[in-house]
């Protein structure tokens, strides 16, 4: 079967602006729920010998607050997970203030075992925050660089098109969840637009090959033809990828969690744009070009 990316450009046009609709509507409404690395304070995991809800837990640390601050109920965030383990993240607190909480939660909710405990100040959490951004920024613009030296600037402005919509929809999607993003995100989202522009590349090279033999009579008819050529190895590549990352997300544990699933959204929306976005986008910004002119580098 052979799919026409061309002629049904429209139809991926509408999907990728409705997917990013809903991904900006998510981040604007619910936001990004930035982690400690991010936000600066403490983070304290313990595991009570009893039944803990939040329930009971609100209440024993409502008390608490009334002589540390940092866990009056606007400022503090609390997860409980399977196994009465409990995670309180505060502000900045000092050892002493920490320590402190550490006594009056065991004498009023019980005997507990220490599991983690971390502390970030807020301006190393913000350099965090910055040098983040900044690396997602000169990564983008060293695939810029790259991109126009082996193929043509129009091809890197495609390819920039496309990564911003897979960062958008995974960043967007995470924000849906309310997961909470620390350096681990990061990280996903950089291997996200490697992922990406690695398969984006190959349907680039194949395009300009099948220009470059004349096969053809009009740029939409080769990126049709090299779409379709490429569509079984993307599909099969990113489907290996796809259950070596649901195998990890199954098994590997809470802390692996936002990782895997940015990178899963990621791989799935980043195979999408690399065949239907990148490549019409292409069509739109050099259709009116002769065919001889294209792909000359």
């Amino acid at each position: 079967m052979k799919i026409k990316i061309i002629e049904n450009r429209k139809k991926f046009f509408t999907f990728s602006t409705i997917l990013v609709v809903l991904a900006l509507v998510s981040l604007m409404s619910k936001g990004i729920n930035y982690g400690l690395d991010f936000t600066g304070g403490n983070l304290i995991q313990v595991k009570f010998e009893k039944n803990m809800g939040l329930k009971e837990l609100n209440p024993i640390l409502d008390e608490i607050s009334k002589e540390i601050p940092q866990l009056d109920n606007n400022s503090r965030k609390v997860q409980i997970s399977d196994g009465n383990v409990v995670i309180v993240r505060t502000p900045e607190m000092s050892e002493s203030v920490k320590n402190n909480f550490m006594k009056t939660l065991e004498k009023k909710g019980g005997k507990f075992d220490l599991l983690r405990s971390d502390k970030v100040g807020a301006s190393i959490g913000q350099e965090l925050k910055t040098t983040a951004i900044t690396a997602l920024f000169v990564g983008l613009i060293l695939i810029v660089g790259y991109i126009t030296i082996r193929f043509e600037f129009k091809f890197a402005l495609a390819a920039v098109i496309a990564l911003f919509h897979d960062v958008i929809i995974a960043v967007g999607g995470i924000a849906l969840l309310g997961y909470e993003v620390n350096t681990p995100f990061i990280a996903a989202v950089l291997t996200i637009l490697g992922y990406s522009i690695n398969d984006t590349i190959v349907v680039f090279d194949r395009i300009r090959e099948v220009l470059k033999k004349k096969k053809v009579s009009s740029l939409g008819e080769a990126i049709d033809l090299s779409v379709n050529q490429t569509l079984t190895r993307s599909i099969n590549t990113s489907f290996t990828t796809f259950l070596a990352i649901l195998a990890i997300l199954i098994f590997g544990g809470a802390s692996l969690k936002v990782f895997i699933t940015t990178l899963l959204i990621g791989v799935l929306i980043g195979t999408y744009s690399s065949i239907f976005l990148a490549s019409p986008v292409i069509y739109l910004l050099d259709k009116e070009k002769k065919i001889d002119e294209i792909g000359k580098k």
